[in-house]
């Protein structure tokens, strides 16, 4: 028991040495770093030579980030397709495993176009209104 806690002596001397240098990192650019107080000109956003008028950044529509979630989501459901479709042809060999193959992937094809259809019925994919 205690050889194998040994075993573990340089992982806990690595996670030492990183808390060190990120910690040591941290006070040496709070010491090192400008003194003093900036000015508001030197604050402020630098761009083409204007002054800045307005947010620098607008805000997004939740439909926005409804379209993203959704992408994503049948984005992950298809590429679930393609282990199923590399190993189809060699599960063709046995005819009863094929149809079972063959069946579950058209019952997951099915849930997917339902949850597409829904999303499409409720207008999720209109995010700019």
């Amino acid at each position: 028991m205690n050889e194998q806690l040994q075993q573990y002596v340089p992982v806990l001397i690595l996670g030492a040495i990183a808390l060190l240098f990120a910690g040591g990192n941290l006070v040496l650019s709070v010491v090192l770093g400008k003194k003093g107080r900036l000015s508001k000109t030197k604050d402020s956003a630098y761009e083409c030579g204007m002054n800045p008028i307005g947010e620098g950044s607008s805000r997004l529509s939740v439909k926005f980030y409804l379209v993203a979630m959704l992408f994503i989501l049948f984005d992950i459901e298809v590429i679930f397709m393609f282990p199923w479709a590399v190993v189809y042809k060699s599960m063709l060999a046995d005819p009863a495993m094929a149809n079972t193959i063959f069946v579950s992937m058209i019952s997951f094809i099915g849930v997917l176009a339902v949850g597409y259809v829904y999303a499409v019925k409720k207008r999720a994919f209109d995010w700019k209104s």
